[in-house]
């Protein structure tokens, strides 16, 4: 039976995320999980695989269980299945940010952009006046992307501020649509856009994977596989392994498992 995985992630405070490290590793544990959560003052961020009995029971107790005490009731969360167990272990990680953009007052439960659906995407991106917007590394991007988007050739996500100062201007760039892998790197970039002044943002809701789980290929505008920090490398529509060649740096992410598949 293949197992499931589960790519989640919401900004949500979290005050007390440092004393919920180790319940939730040992609620993970138990399960027999393995993947990576990363948890920080602003919220959670992870990609867990096993069972599907196991997964269910994590996402309830995610979403109503005691142990976040329905602050996460808003949880944005995808499902894809793998042939064979994608991660080595299981890590439950704290950091500054669950996204690392290097700006700690960037607050996407305070202002963000506007959500659009998988459904609605393809008639925004295709709009003469709107900048499409790829925030994810340069080998991702590489690997596939929508028909259009901007490159910003950024080596992480922390180097978006620098991209942003140096090549969008608000009176320019006056409409933008950005996406990314599961919607978290894009939510934060749409606030700290809007934090720049810039008065019409819009991202992915769901990121490319609920995009390419719930669009038919028929009509997609995507072209080529999108890059996931398993080992499964990458998937494809439908949500689907796909047999990608990758380049050094894509094998270094997904050895390290340090950083979670909305990442």
């Amino acid at each position: 039976m293949p197992l499931k995985v589960a790519a989640f992630y919401q900004f949500a405070a979290l005050p007390d995320f440092r004393a919920l490290r180790e319940p939730l590793r040992a609620f993970c544990t138990r399960l027999e999980l393995k993947g990576s959560v990363l948890l920080a003052h602003e919220g959670i961020n992870g990609t867990i695989a096993g069972t599907t009995d196991a997964i269910d029971g994590l996402v309830a107790e995610l979403r109503y269980g005691p142990l976040f005490g329905g602050r996460l009731d808003n949880l944005e969360l995808k499902f894809s299945e793998a042939a064979q167990m994608p991660f080595q272990r299981l890590k439950v990680r704290l950091k500054k940010e669950i996204v690392t953009l290097g700006d700690t007052t960037v607050d996407p439960t305070r202002q963000v952009g506007t959500y659009v659906d998988a459904a609605d995407w393809n008639e925004l991106i295709a709009a003469p006046d709107i900048t499409v917007l790829d925030t994810r590394n340069t080998f991702e991007v590489a690997m596939g992307t929508f028909d259009g988007a901007v490159d910003p050739r950024i080596s992480s996500f922390g180097q978006f501020k620098e991209f942003a100062a140096r090549h969008l201007d608000p009176e320019k760039h006056r409409r933008i649509a950005m996406f990314c892998t599961g919607g978290i790197r894009c939510e934060k970039a749409s606030a700290y856009l809007l934090a720049q002044g810039f008065n019409e943002v819009y991202h992915l809701k769901g990121g490319i994977l609920r995009y390419l789980e719930e669009t038919p290929q028929q009509e997609s505008r995507w072209r080529g596989d999108c890059f996931v920090f398993d080992e499964r490398v990458a998937l494809g529509h439908g949500l689907r392994e796909r047999t990608t060649a990758i380049s050094s740096e894509a094998e270094s992410e997904i050895s390290s498992c340090g950083a979670a598949i909305h990442e």
